[in-house]
């Protein structure tokens, strides 16, 4: 399976000549869905979930389906029939050639006094790659690669560790790091590859590897 890091929380898989792109947002290419035979969203936050990229996937790509959860999928499915498939914790599908597992309910507390919404993560096939969105979700299977939500306004870097000890995947790729800058990237880098207990591996937008 090809990774391939797109900005921010984005990222995109293919096999077998098919591709699965994963929260193509305001922060990602504007060409990020383009492409893709399948796109996931895990929330509705803007930097997850920008209804033009999306829109620009599935107009170059008539083929082309969504499974994501309720909040995003409302403003979807009218202008997309039968494209466009709402799902939840506990749900699994197969898109595009790839089998996907859903994990997760809702996005992690930014603060207190901001009501939280629905946030869902996805393991694909069987624990090669888990993506968990907003939240630190842990599956119930093992993983092998986890994009690692690196940086956000709801997270530090103790809890990143922890996410990694917990989960205990062979490697762990960052991703949520576009407010991240090059000065702290070597800090991340240092105190998650020596705490994580797990490889920890940082890809450039565009760039991609072999998991």
């Amino acid at each position: 399976m090809k990774l391939t890091k797109k900005s921010h929380a984005c990222i995109r898989l293919e096999k077998d000549g098919r591709a699965l792109v994963i929260d193509p947002g305001v922060f990602s290419e504007e060409d990020a869905a383009v492409g893709a035979d399948a796109i996931l969203i895990t929330h509705e936050h803007p930097d997850h979930f920008d209804e033009e990229r999306l829109r620009a996937g599935l107009e170059a790509a008539p083929a082309a389906e969504v499974w994501t959860l309720k909040s995003v999928a409302d403003r979807l499915s009218a202008a997309f029939p039968g494209r466009v498939h709402t799902v939840g914790h506990g749900d699994t599908f197969t898109a595009a050639g790839f089998d996907v597992q859903v994990h997760g309910e809702l996005h992690a507390v930014i603060h207190p006094d901001i009501p939280r919404i629905t946030n869902v993560g996805y393991l694909v096939d069987g624990g090669r790659v888990f993506h968990p969105g907003d939240a630190l979700t842990v599956p119930d299977l093992p993983v092998e690669t986890l994009m690692l939500p690196v940086m956000a306004p709801w997270n530090k870097i103790a809890e990143v560790i922890e996410y990694v000890r917990e989960v205990k995947p062979q490697r762990a790729y960052d991703i949520h790091d576009a407010l991240l800058t090059d000065l702290a990237r070597p800090i991340y880098d240092h105190q998650i590859g020596a705490l994580g207990g797990a490889e920890h591996l940082r890809l450039a937008p565009g760039t991609s590897a072999e998991v």
